[in-house]
């Protein structure tokens, strides 16, 4: 478990009207951003440590393989399909990181890493097989009308003929649905180019998780009757944001997608703050606290402590992400294994 340093010589009543403060403060700043905010133009690179550091290279050169891709969709459709996993397979018997099933990789795959070989387990040859299918896809629907990445997204998902057919993504619920994912997904991996718009529900998601301050940590506590509302870091922020209506995955670094990421300096209320003893990989993240201003968090630390305000400039912060409802939407809940 990570070492907390608390906060001394501040009584808890002093340090909850403190925090208060810092709370409206920052958000009467975020109201004025709220004009500005949002990153404009087109996000080529990638968030800091949200694609593995073993992958990262392949999937920001391949990434821009073609105007319909970017290195941030191509790493959210990696997510999706296995979740970095080089060796999952799926119940359709699809297979390794990008999720090909055996026939589509005979007739797409490609030797990536130049070794003579093609091999569907190998990232190095299958992460540049998803971009080049990607783009051969885009270019049997270049025509349709709509957005060119929506549009190879779809026809990932429903073919090609279908896109050429309804002019655009076809009325398919589960494709419509795809590329809203895919789409969605991709604002997380994104590296901002501009400012992360605020969040309209982080004051509510704090309110919650003041409440259960002094409340005693559990590993595995999810808040219920049967546990005596304890709850431990990730359950706290699941159930915190639960309280607007944002439905989060129960484990820390899949919450670490739920939107996009913030730098240091520009934390707002409200934001998830993420810790690790690898910085280069989000899949390896695991611990999660609320930011509530002012360099603290409200944190469940670990058994034996209680809930409480903690100092997040730690040498294993990770960074953060401002949670959006369609990010968690757009988050699988759960995988196959081999």
């Amino acid at each position: 478990m990570r070492k907390i340093w608390l906060a001394s010589g501040i009584g808890a009543g002093m340090f909850l009207a403190f925090v208060a403060l810092l709370v409206v403060g920052t958000f009467s700043a975020a109201a004025g951003l709220n004009g500005q905010g949002g990153a404009g133009g087109r996000a080529v690179g990638l968030a800091k440590g949200a694609v593995p550091a073993l992958y990262q290279p392949i999937v920001q050169k391949w990434g821009n393989l073609c105007p319909a891709i970017n290195p941030a969709l191509l790493a959210a459709q990696l997510y999706q399909e296995s979740g970095f996993d080089p060796d999952i397979v799926s119940p359709a018997k699809a297979q390794g990181i990008a999720q090909f099933i055996p026939g589509t990789w005979a007739a797409h795959g490609i030797d990536g890493d130049g070794d003579g070989d093609r091999d569907v387990w190998d990232p190095a040859d299958a992460i540049p097989s998803a971009a080049s299918y990607d783009c051969e896809l885009s270019g049997y629907v270049k025509k349709a009308p709509g957005d060119p990445t929506d549009n190879m997204l779809a026809a990932y998902n429903a073919g090609a003929y279908a896109v050429i057919k309804y002019g655009g993504v076809p009325p398919y619920r589960e494709t419509k649905n795809y590329v809203k994912i895919i789409r969605s997904l991709e604002q997380s991996f994104a590296k901002p180019v501009g400012r992360v718009a605020p969040s309209q529900q982080a004051a509510a998601a704090i309110y919650y998780a003041q409440k259960k301050l002094g409340t005693p940590y559990l590993w595995g506590g999810n808040g219920t009757a049967d546990q005596q509302g304890r709850f431990d870091c990730s359950g706290l922020t699941v159930a915190a944001y639960d309280t607007v209506g944002i439905d989060l995955p129960r484990v820390a670094n899949d919450q670490y997608n739920a939107g996009p990421h913030p730098a240091r300096e520009e934390l707002l209320p409200g934001d998830l703050v993420f810790f690790s003893d690898d910085l280069t990989n989000s899949r390896m993240i695991r611990h999660v606290g609320i930011y509530v201003g002012g360099g603290y968090m409200i944190n469940a630390p670990f058994t034996g402590a209680v809930i409480r305000f903690d100092k997040i400039d730690t040498p294993d912060y990770f960074g953060a992400t401002r949670v959006t409802e369609d990010g968690a939407k757009a988050l699988p809940t759960t995988r196959p294994r081999a």
